[in-house]
């Protein structure tokens, strides 16, 4: 659903904003990016199964190089998971670097990000819901919520 007003992002609390990757340095060898590609999805939905874990969302786009934008409740929680023998993230890594390591055929980088409370602002103009507006809630942005500057100013819970 598309909503037409203009509308900004709150959460509660820090949280996380976690970038993921990947880049198909050599498009032709499917064999080496293909099981990467796939990975990702098992783990999101892995994450989304339990959210007990802290993953609250995630938005992807696809080229040559896939970027995933994840939004975690706490760095504690992202880090737990990226390190937990029972999830599927240690055999894919395990798995990459076995099959690709250096080898320069498909490339992988993430960006973490910890976001204190009110340290962040955002605005949604005839959008769907979307990234950190999924993770947490929209409202609208009038008022004190009207400008990037405002919104930056005041930015903690309910306001």
């Amino acid at each position: 659903m598309i909503n037409r007003e203009r509308l900004s992002a709150t959460i509660d609390g820090d949280f996380v904003v976690f970038l993921i990757g990947m880049r198909l340095n050599q498009p032709w060898r499917v064999h080496k990016w293909w099981p990467v590609a796939t990975a990702m999805p098992r783990m999101i939905s892995e994450l989304q199964r339990q959210p007990e874990l802290g993953f609250l969302h995630a938005e992807m786009w696809f080229s040559r190089t896939i970027v995933l934008v994840q939004y975690w409740r706490s760095m504690e929680q992202l880090l737990s998971y990226a390190t937990n023998k029972q999830a599927s993230h240690l055999p894919a890594w395990k798995a990459f670097n076995q099959s690709v390591g250096t080898d320069g055929s498909v490339g992988i980088w993430h960006e973490t990000y910890s976001i204190a409370e009110g340290g962040h602002e955002s605005v949604y103009v005839n959008m769907p819901a979307f990234g950190l507006g999924r993770a947490g809630k929209l409202v609208a942005a009038t008022g004190h919520k009207q400008s990037a500057a405002a919104r930056l100013r005041r930015g903690g819970p309910g306001d």
